[in-house]
């Protein structure tokens, strides 16, 4: 029996796992002739032919749309410029109510408090993770005008069933796919099938430029909202050919991104398949090697879909192993292997939305007589989003390159060790 690292035995691994690098001479030599051309942003905030952007910006958004079969590709600054974009493209105001995850990054909600509009936290699937359609249903009102679902670790939403839901009751969709490019929805890339879908090309996605986002959508009106909130669209308004048929939400930002990102973020697009399929080795490699623990599940792949696994996620059964999860990832982490437990705690817990203090400190926009609703944070309306943050999930990120399955032999060893020895810590 070998003594766990947590009660004083050696771990397995001595060393941290490396950062994530995805780039390489390639993206030194796009980046360099930026530099030495001296133009490190082609945007100007008037009604130019720059408006759009310079050449290597355009280039970018020419590729991705190729790519990614779409009409129109909306580069910007982050995914999280991203989103306030597509929720001001869709008119959401004050008042509005918009359907959202609990279980994603902070900034898919906030992006509706921006315009002044009301999250509405849906519960998700226990298995895949992104938003449950039925949820979706008993959150609809009279004042419901869009959803927002993520495409989360790495695999497509229901989008076909949120997209009859939306259809059915005249929403706006939004995909927030940050963390799925490249996967795939019965053959169509995720974040495609709906009004808009959101990219990210943050430092720790599977491609990347540092920062950086993407929107995609194939409607004509979006493309220029979207374009008109990226760059100081109340300077556009008027124009010629710059004009939105509405003025909702025509007040401009400072999203753009830079020729270096574009640059960048180019040769990352030409390598996105290679940079997902190594992830997928990694994972496919772990799911062998793990699936005899009894009390730990693997990822579940939705069914005629890809995932590109932004992060390995497992399910914990405690009442099986006898100790708590919380237990159990501590003595894995002693072994030097740095899961942890709990993806992201429900946003609705978080004080924003119990205080229901946002923008100002008058409650708005949660209260006021622009808002004729009554909308609920209280801790349980998604039982399955709490308990998968309190006792279920165990997330390991590390999936990305330069890792090999040298690494994935350490995690494996750290939790079997810890699975092999578990009666120590029943003690």
């Amino acid at each position: 029996m070998s003594k766990l690292a947590i009660h004083g035995g050696l771990p397995v691994r001595n060393k941290s796992f490396p950062f994530s690098i995805t780039t390489g001479m390639e993206e030194a030599m796009a980046a360099m002739e930026v530099v030495k051309q001296g133009l490190l942003s082609g945007f100007v905030g008037s009604p130019t032919p720059e408006f759009f952007g310079g050449k290597e910006v355009k280039r970018l958004e020419e590729m991705w749309s190729e790519r990614f079969g779409v009409k129109y590709s909306v580069s910007c600054n982050s995914a999280t410029s991203g989103l306030v974009m597509a929720v001001g493209a869709a008119g959401i105001g004050p008042g509005d109510e918009v359907i959202v995850s609990p279980y994603t990054m902070s900034a898919t909600a906030t992006a509706i408090l921006f315009y002044g509009g009301i999250p509405v936290f849906a519960d998700i699937e226990p298995d895949y993770f992104c938003l449950d359609p039925k949820s979706i249903e008993k959150c609809i009102t009279p004042l419901t005008k869009a959803i927002i679902t993520t495409d989360i670790h790495g695999q497509s939403s229901d989008i076909d069933e949120i997209t009859r839901i939306a259809k059915e009751h005249g929403l706006i969709v939004i995909v927030d796919c940050a963390q799925a490019p490249g996967a795939l929805y019965k053959g169509k890339c995720a974040g495609t099938l709906s009004h808009m879908g959101v990219y990210s090309l943050n430092r720790h996605k599977n491609m990347q430029c540092g920062e950086g986002g993407i929107v995609v959508t194939g409607d004509d009106e979006l493309a220029l909202r979207l374009r008109l909130i990226r760059n100081h669209a109340e300077n556009m308004i008027d124009v010629e050919g710059y004009s939105p048929k509405n003025m909702a939400n025509m007040l401009g930002y400072n999203f753009r991104m830079t020729e270096v990102e574009a640059a960048i973020a180019q040769q990352q697009l030409k390598k996105m398949d290679v940079l997902n399929r190594h992830r997928m080795e990694m994972v496919d490699y772990l799911n062998g090697k793990l699936s005899g623990v009894e009390w730990l599940r693997m990822p579940a792949v939705r069914p005629g879909c890809t995932h590109v696994y932004y992060m390995h996620i497992m399910l914990y059964d405690e009442a099986v192993s006898g100790i708590s999860r919380q237990t159990f990832v501590d003595a894995v982490r002693a072994e030097g292997v740095t899961i942890w437990g709990g993806y992201m705690k429900p946003l609705y817990l978080n004080p924003i939305y119990q205080r229901k203090i946002a923008i100002g400190d008058k409650g708005f926009p949660f209260v006021g007589d622009h808002y004729k609703g009554n909308v609920c944070y209280d801790k349980g309306i998604c039982p399955v989003a709490e308990k998968l943050y309190e006792k279920e999930t165990i997330v390991n990120p590390y999936l990305y390159p330069p890792l090999t399955i040298r690494d994935m032999q350490d995690i494996v060893d750290g939790i079997q060790k810890v699975a092999l020895n578990i009666e120590q810590l029943k003690k």
